[in-house]
């Protein structure tokens, strides 16, 4: 009588082992793209919330004959004035705070935080963020005005004081001559206001120092802002107002001249 044998198919161990290192090395190729697609998301929308912070900045200019100015970065969101420009004065006396700070985002109606939970730094000329009546000195080639402007707080000769660079040392003029400047810190955050008003530690990249908040938040190293093509240590995305296109919407506005 013939016994019959059964063959068992299956994995062995060493098998098995090689199938998981081919699974893990998959979904680790896996992840790697996944990782960049939301950084890339967070960047779109980062970009996307900048354009709209600018149309709300000139969309103020055209109500107020000024633009609003910074907001404090140090006090906490829910504190007394946070997300509110800091003034002093009224009417034609009216003027900021701080020449720098963070985005008045309570006051123009926009987001505090950028898709990664940083404040957004903001810097003005003070010259467009005065009383918008009762003034007679402006700076700017053309200046001072043939009629003085009754309806805000720069003329169309004004011109702002910051200048957008390709490199904080040796490069290329990108914008002169600008109004005001919106920094997102990116995903880095260095040198970022929190909500809590906390500053986060400063870079070592000597492009994102010119675009950081110093003493305490209420200045910047100069008038000076980089935008550049992100490295590995330059993240920041930087939005600012165009002279021009601000003057173009406030003359079709009946604010200027």
């Amino acid at each position: 009588m013939k016994m019959c044998r059964f063959k068992q198919f299956g994995f062995t161990l060493v098998e098995m082992a090689i199938v998981l290192v081919i699974i893990g090395l998959l979904l680790g190729g896996m992840l790697m793209p996944l990782s960049a697609q939301i950084d890339q998301r967070k960047i779109s929308d980062t970009q996307k919330t900048l354009d709209e912070i600018k149309e709300a900045l000139i969309g103020f200019a055209i109500a107020n004959g000024r633009l609003p100015c910074p907001a404090l970065a140090a006090t906490a969101t829910g504190s007394v004035g946070a997300g509110l420009e800091a003034t002093t004065g009224a009417g034609s006396t009216l003027a900021c705070t701080n020449v720098a700070g963070v985005l008045p985002w309570a006051t123009l109606g926009v987001n505090e935080l950028d898709p990664w939970n940083h404040r957004y730094s903001y810097r003005v000329t003070l010259e467009f963020a005065r009383g918008a009546t009762g003034q007679s000195i402006f700076t700017g080639t053309g200046c001072p005005p043939p009629t003085n402007p009754q309806n805000a707080a720069f003329a169309l000769c004004s011109q702002g004081n910051i200048t957008i660079l390709s490199a904080a040392t040796g490069g290329s003029t990108v914008s002169s001559n600008v109004p005001a400047v919106v920094i997102s810190h990116g995903k880095n955050g260095n040198g970022a206001y929190t909500s809590q008003g906390t500053q986060l530690a400063t870079s070592t990249d000597v492009d994102e120092l010119d675009n950081q908040l110093t003493t305490g938040g209420t200045a910047t190293a100069n008038t000076n802002f980089v935008n550049k093509t992100p490295t590995a240590t330059f993240d920041d995305l930087v939005s600012w107002v165009s002279a021009s296109i601000l003057f173009n919407r406030m003359v079709a506005a009946g604010k200027l001249p």
